[in-house]
């Protein structure tokens, strides 16, 4: 049987995503060009924003189309966040679907789709239980394919309860990884040409795994252990919570060459009364003195954020002290949304909810601020060089496109440069959110 999974949201869907490939691959079933060639179709879903699981929908309205079209048989399976949350509305809304696996559950995939196709005749549902299982000693060892920039998820989970997420219910409570089995999976990245590591969690800087001496091993010693592997040559980490941002870590940016001096660290808002209403437990004074001891360890630590506009209850004044705090910090990439309530969290029943148009005004005045510190950021390497990861080829003749050590988007047109090579490259001009450069 052909399959595809399509995969909604962040990097740790892709991961999940790409294990529940290698488990398919291992049991003999086969990857599908599209979802025309396909007969198992896997929606790897995010429920963070509405409109993530609005877009699962339809796209299972879609498949729904191309099931009526067509005189074979099809397995539909939807797997990841939405699954974990909204099962039941899953089925409800889309009964033709046969499979549902909790992000925790992805391990099975293999095994549940050999008993839906036994099944399949009756028309009976596969559904798992859904559990928060340690999926990771369960999912297969064997990769099949692997790409130049990797993931590994070493910490799954949240315990921090934002009034506005719903991480904790779809993704269950903290879980860390033990140090050997991150270490094992990064050595197996590496043997199959993996040069560059992203390290992955909801609080990934809360990584606390067990160690071959069976004590806790924080975040900082995990970086220095994967920092001596042989092939690897530049490490990451995302996405880091305020709360745990220590000198130890920044001291990593400034002992580890081949840590990526860039750094993913959301705030959401730079008003402490609508922070205290998200329950990020933490003060725009605390995040400004993380930032100061991240950029005394490393200077030229390039810093990205997350931001929601228009969270219940925030005035003009709230509003006004975000676009105070990034014109402060000035930061190299940002994500702006606009507020969505998601189900059974806190703040979706909170007075004083914004009226779109209110949000829409000023997510606009956001955006603008950070696409201009976006575009002076890259703007300042013209003429300098960067070191850069080639990890495609881009769409023209000789067209190599890669990522600097800044997170930044490069494209060179060099018929010397292969995928996979570290290269310097002198910046030349910049576009709305790439660098064009020449090899140096």
């Amino acid at each position: 049987m052909r399959f595809i999974i399509k995969s909604y949201g962040c990097q740790m869907n892709s991961y999940d995503s790409q294990r529940m490939e290698d488990s398919l691959l291992k049991a003999g079933y086969r990857r599908a060009n599209s979802l025309e060639d396909a007969r198992l179709i896997v929606f790897n879903t995010c429920c963070i924003r509405e409109k993530a699981s609005e877009k699962l929908f339809s796209d299972l309205g879609r498949v729904r189309a191309l099931m009526d079209k067509s005189s074979e048989k099809f397995l539909i399976a939807v797997t990841g966040c939405v699954a974990q949350f909204q099962g039941q509305e899953v089925l409800k809304r889309a009964p033709w679907v046969n499979i549902i696996l909790g992000p925790q559950d992805i391990h099975q995939i293999a095994a549940k789709v050999d008993e839906s196709m036994k099944k399949h005749v009756s028309g009976k549902l596969t559904a798992a239980a859904l559990g928060a299982q340690d999926k990771f000693k369960r999912l297969s060892k064997q990769f099949f394919r692997r790409n130049i920039a990797e993931f590994i998820t070493i910490q799954e989970g949240c315990d921090n309860f934002c009034t506005y997420c719903v991480v904790p219910y779809a993704r269950g409570r903290e879980f860390s990884r033990d140090v050997a089995e991150i270490i094992q999976e990064a050595e197996r990245l590496i043997l199959l040409g993996s040069k560059e590591i992203t390290l992955l969690g909801q609080n990934v800087n809360a990584y606390a795994g067990k160690g071959p001496d069976g004590e806790k091993c924080d975040l900082a010693s995990l970086l220095e252990k994967l920092a001596q592997l042989k092939g690897l040559k530049r490490l990451r980490y995302v996405t880091s919570h305020p709360r745990y941002v220590d000198e130890k870590i920044a001291e990593a940016h400034k002992k580890n060459d081949i840590l990526a001096p860039s750094l993913h660290l959301p705030i959401q808002a730079g008003s402490n009364r609508v922070l205290e209403r998200m329950n990020r437990k933490y003060t725009v004074e605390e995040y400004l003195k993380c930032v100061q001891m991240l950029r005394k360890h490393r200077p030229d630590m390039a810093l990205s954020s997350d931001f929601i506009v228009g969270f219940p209850g925030e005035t003009d004044e709230d509003f006004q002290q975000t676009i105070e705090l990034v014109e402060k910090v000035k930061f190299s990439q940002a994500y702006s949304f606009r507020y969505s309530p998601r189900p059974n969290t806190a703040a979706a029943t909170m007075a004083d909810q914004i009226p779109d148009s209110v949000k829409t005004k000023r997510l606009k005045i956001l955006q603008d601020i950070l696409n201009k510190q976006q575009n002076e950021f890259n703007r300042s390497f013209v003429g300098k060089r960067l070191n850069v990861l080639f990890t495609k080829n881009g769409r023209h003749k000789n067209q190599m496109t890669g990522r600097s050590e800044y997170a930044q988007a490069v494209t060179v047109c060099d018929g010397v440069v292969s995928v996979g090579d570290i290269v310097e490259v002198e910046v030349t001009e910049t576009l709305a959110h790439s660098l064009i450069g020449r090899i140096a």
